[in-house]
């Protein structure tokens, strides 16, 4: 039997795994959404503002670490990863897949064990104690001892999974919790192809995404061309969050909550052909709060010395007399103020994930801490910095001399 969402009729196999989470959430429907389109806006579309004070930040902060929205309905009772963690998933394969470890909820005594080598980083059961511990970074297990033994009973994800990471200050991948730097390391796709429930087919597809992407949309029309994880820092003053601009962080995070990591909620967008909804609503009380914390988190400012300020205030000229016709003002977005959106001819991108979308186009992306989250563009076709130029400067036809395009490198490595 296929779900259908709306005009979108997705056979359960790609229903079921084709999705996991772009900025944050909960929810797939596990029972069939309705099928009659909502007239009226998509979800949380409109402009709102926030509330900062100390208690919504931090009842926005445990959301977007703690909450799972209910997804374990998913994660648990359809895709069965309880069971492959349980099984199969030491700390050594976890960190392997990109997958991180918060230092801070490692009680002192467990630290100084694994530090002296008294810890079997290659046991699974080692992952079941770490997530008894809530210190995996973007899952919730739930854990039963019965006789003795720690059993993984309930497996979720949270926002954290895709969008914190660690500084390794313990080791690589264990380390302090750094929320909204994209995991560039997290490898979705490995981990949701690691599920008994899906075939060698799907595995393909699923292994083919490589870390630090993912697909929002594969589960809705069955194609792949996976995106960057996307920086969920910096974003106070953005107006539409994501690479096609459908809407505002809480519209994107209503979305993926909904529709990507398989929790309870609601989510519509009559120019999609999305009408999902569940009872009860576990996301929609909780957009606000998200926000606020996710609106809170400031761009990482560069590292001393990890650019030529001289060569960056060249670069800065350089910048402004050939970039700000798109990157305008300090977001450094057109799309912020006067809803611009670029055909992909328009600026040397692929078409493909445009195509897909409500839009048919790319915003231009907003800058900020440009030194920490490469590879860019959508896709991650622009390996550093150096290639975002050249292709600029080619695509645009600047006619930018070595020099100059070096010095503007500097420059956005200062923003």
């Amino acid at each position: 039997m296929s779900m259908t969402f709306g005009r979108v009729n997705a056979s359960p196999a790609i229903h079921r795994f084709g999705t996991l989470l772009l900025l944050c959430g909960a929810a797939c429907a596990t029972q069939p959404p309705s099928s009659e389109m909502s007239a009226g806006s998509p979800t949380a579309a409109a402009p709102a503002s926030d509330d900062l004070s100390p208690q919504t930040l931090a009842a926005g902060r445990q959301v977007f670490r703690f909450d799972t929205f209910g997804d374990e309905q998913f994660w648990t009772d359809t895709a069965r990863m309880h069971e492959v963690v349980q099984k199969s998933v030491s700390p050594a394969t976890a960190l392997s897949v990109g997958l991180k470890v918060d230092a801070d909820a490692i009680p002192p005594e467990v630290a100084a064990a694994i530090k002296a080598g008294k810890v079997d980083l290659n046991d699974p059961a080692t992952t079941v104690t770490l997530l008894k511990l809530n210190a995996v970074v973007g899952l919730k297990g739930t854990i039963a001892t019965v006789n003795g033994k720690d059993n993984l009973t309930r497996l979720g994800i949270t926002c954290a999974l895709c969008h914190s990471t660690v500084d390794d200050s313990f080791s690589k991948g264990i380390g302090h919790r750094k929320d909204g730097w994209p995991n560039r390391d997290l490898n979705v796709g490995a981990i949701i192809a690691l599920s008994p429930a899906i075939t060698p087919a799907q595995k393909a597809v699923y292994n083919s995404w490589g870390p630090g992407k993912y697909d929002p949309r594969f589960n809705f029309d069955g194609k792949s061309t996976p995106l960057v994880l996307p920086p969920a820092y910096g974003l106070a003053r953005v107006r539409n969050e994501t690479y096609t601009a459908e809407g505002p962080i809480s519209y994107w995070n209503a979305y993926v909550a909904v529709t990507q990591m398989h929790g309870h909620g609601n989510f519509s967008d009559p120019r999609l052909g999305i009408n999902i909804r569940q009872t009860p609503d576990m996301v929609a009380s909780k957009l606000a709060s998200l926000r606020a914390y996710q609106h809170s988190i400031e761009a990482p400012p560069p590292p001393a010395g990890s650019f030529d300020s001289e060569a960056s205030a060249r670069g800065r000229v350089v910048f402004n007399q050939n970039c700000v016709t798109c990157h305008v003002g300090a977001t450094g977005t057109d799309n912020n103020n006067s809803g611009v959106l670029h055909a992909p001819a328009e600026t040397g991108q692929d078409a493909g994930y445009a195509l897909r979308t409500a839009n048919k186009a790319y915003r231009t992306t907003p800058l900020r801490g440009l030194w920490q989250h490469a590879p860019y563009f959508h896709d991650g076709s622009a390996t550093r910095l150096e290639d975002v130029v050249t292709h600029y400067n080619n695509v645009r036809r600047l006619n930018l001399s070595v020099s100059q395009q070096r010095d503007l490198v500097q420059y956005l490595k200062s923003l």
